[in-house]
């Protein structure tokens, strides 16, 4: 067993981030034709492609859906960044359903959400454990945020069951690196000098470019961080994003992917609807900007981003708006490739095999 594992033979229906929206899991799930089991009656599978908990009001409801749905041989899934954190028990923004130390500063914004009782890391970490980072066959790749193939070979290499400890050793070898840089010393300079917390989005702080180089040494000597979050670049202005300020920008690495098979991928908060990203807490660089809602992207057509944006919805919550106008939980059917949402609309992707796509409009 390995890491990269083989996707079921058979029509899929691919389902982008879910991030804790349980009713929109339960409304898309039902549109594509599936019960309450996961079994469907043209033989079709699940695959998620990660991220199913935080942010959204029920991360341990769609974490058992998934897992029960998985046992009874009608699903597969990767893991995605959020998972990696739950695992490694690092605490990040939108986690207050299972971390204790997020839950003041994730009930500004995320309440009320359901907690994790006290079976669930019995019960439901072993399950995340055993979960690979990338799927395949012939004819389609999956994976949560980035294909990259030298990434991808290091990943083969690994036993599943073991990704927290793993993801840990390989951080551990990029400080090691980072201290022949002497970055370490240079991060505690500018965390000295800046007097906020860099989850504190009033307060903007300057440019830190030893944060930026060390987060690019992290993905250098980590594959299963480019796997789960992307391809990064240093950027040259601060962005609140995901709940942090930060200083490295991502890369549209579908752009130089010359692989004739297709990757479907999550992670990148895909819009239906335009939107400001600002009001999705996304101050970073939008990489779907001139590429239509349906369409395929990347050098050779052939990748298309599932996740549209569903995470968001606490933000019409908390503005008292219908979080479901916006915000979107999608499933691509494969070998269809048609796109269904939660609202039980579809309609057929376009654009696959031809770059670029077209403009958002």
């Amino acid at each position: 067993m390995s890491l990269v594992q083989a996707l079921p033979a058979g029509p899929l229906d691919v389902i982008g981030d879910v991030h804790g929206e349980r009713q929109a899991l339960e409304s898309l799930v039902r549109h594509l034709g599936y019960d309450e089991d996961g079994g469907h009656p043209a033989g079709r599978t699940l695959v998620f492609v990660g991220d199913f908990c935080d942010r959204g009001p029920d991360s341990p409801g769609v974490l058992a859906l998934v897992r029960r749905w998985v046992d009874n041989g009608h699903a597969c899934a990767v893991l995605g960044n959020h998972e990696i954190n739950l695992l490694r028990e690092d605490a990040k923004d939108g986690s207050g359903w299972y971390f204790d130390e997020r839950i003041e500063a994730d009930n500004r914004k995320y309440a009320p959400y359901v907690r994790a009782d006290q079976a669930f890391d019995e019960e439901m970490l072993p399950f995340l454990r055993q979960l690979p980072l990338a799927l395949e066959r012939a004819d389609l790749r999956i994976v949560h945020a980035a294909w990259i193939d030298d990434k991808i070979n290091q990943a083969r290499a690994l036993r599943p069951g073991h990704v927290a400890q793993d993801y840990d050793r390989l951080e551990q070898e990029a400080y090691l690196h980072a201290k022949t840089l002497g970055i370490p010393a240079r991060l505690k300079a500018e965390n000295q000098a800046w007097p906020y917390h860099l989850e504190d989005g009033a307060h903007c702080p300057p440019f830190m470019p030893a944060h930026a180089d060390s987060e690019l040494n992290k993905s250098q000597y980590n594959p299963l961080k480019v796997l789960s979050c992307g391809v990064e670049r240093r950027g040259s202005e601060p962005f609140y994003a995901g709940g942090k300020w930060r200083f490295v920008e991502r890369v549209a690495w579908w752009d130089t992917y010359t692989d004739s098979t297709p990757v479907i991928v999550g992670h990148y908060w895909r819009r239906i609807h335009e939107l400001d990203r600002s009001v999705l807490g996304k101050g970073d660089q939008d990489l779907f900007a001139d590429i239509n809602p349906h369409a395929w992207h990347g050098l050779r057509g052939n990748v298309f981003c599932v996740d549209f944006s569903v995470g968001a919805r606490w933000t019409a919550r908390l503005a008292g708006q219908p979080p479901e106008q916006d915000f979107k939980l999608a499933a691509l059917r494969w070998p269809e490739r048609v796109l269904m949402l939660d609202d039980g609309s579809a309609a057929p992707t376009t654009h696959f095999l031809q770059a670029p796509a077209p403009a958002l409009v």
